[in-house]
């Protein structure tokens, strides 16, 4: 039995096809998210790639930013939940999970079967998320995804003190004027993200073992900082980006089971 789970952010669109609840048959990553095209072009690329059609899923859950917005989803279902599934399916010790998005910053608690224990957000501001490291790339004049490889170059990292984002900004945007190397402005960005994430991991409760989803797990430059903060080494699955597809299709096919059709 196929199921399709997709996670549509604010940024990108994440599309997972999975057989059975085990077994990962195609996915697809498109950067665009909620509002846009994106969406309907993960559904396509994915089904494309699993070689198969609408007709052949069996059931279909959304998650993430835009979720609501999904209309070939029966259902949809929060990303605390989905993330907390994909991260235990990926990495089954992992017992704390950081996922950065583009909107906010969430760090969770998740039990021996992957249930989410405990959590803490932020979403009232962009500093600590996707959107603040963006806003930082432009302003240092490189891609996003660029930053972690530029930072690790770092031989003296800054100390970026503001965490609004505006203020951020002017004190990047002085410490360019200063002549300071961007490699170490790049790795004081990422050392003020993993702060304010690490307080987050600090209130929930860190236990090992500690994972990150999300895209910009991808960055090493953050995973490092976060490692750094925390004092404590950090998993990366190479799927991380897709753990709250595959938790929103896993969580399809145990509603067909529940309904004793699977």
């Amino acid at each position: 039995m196929y199921t399709l789970g997709i996670d549509i952010g604010s940024t990108s669109s994440d599309a997972v096809v999975m057989r059975d609840g085990r077994d990962i048959i195609a996915a697809s990553v498109v950067s665009l998210g909620a509002g846009t095209i994106g969406p309907q072009l993960a559904y396509e690329k994915v089904l494309k790639e699993a070689k198969i059609t609408a007709e052949d899923i069996g059931g279909a859950v959304a998650t993430g930013y835009g979720r609501k917005t999904c209309d070939y989803a029966a259902k949809d279902l929060s990303e605390l939940t989905c993330h907390a599934k994909g991260i235990h399916f990926l990495i089954p010790t992992a017992r704390t999970v950081i996922d950065i998005g583009g909107q906010d910053a969430k760090v969770l608690q998740i039990g021996a079967q992957g249930q989410l224990m405990n959590f803490a957000m932020n979403d009232k501001c962009a500093a600590g998320t996707g959107r603040f490291l963006e806003v930082m790339a432009k302003v240092l004049n490189v891609k996003i995804e660029d930053m972690g490889s530029l930072s690790m170059k770092a031989k003296e990292p800054v100390s970026i003190s503001n965490t609004c984002t505006v203020f951020a900004e002017s004190e990047v945007i002085s410490q360019l004027s200063s002549k300071k190397d961007i490699a170490d402005i790049a790795a004081g960005i990422h050392r003020s993200v993993a702060k304010r994430v690490a307080g987050m991991a600090m209130r929930v409760g860190k236990q090992p073992d500690v994972a990150m989803s999300g895209g910009v797990a991808l960055n090493a430059g953050i995973v490092k900082a976060l490692e750094e903060e925390l004092n404590t080494s950090i998993l990366v699955h190479p799927y991380c980006q897709l753990a709250g597809a595959i938790g929103a299709a896993m969580a399809a096919w145990e509603d067909i089971r529940e309904e004793g059709k699977g």
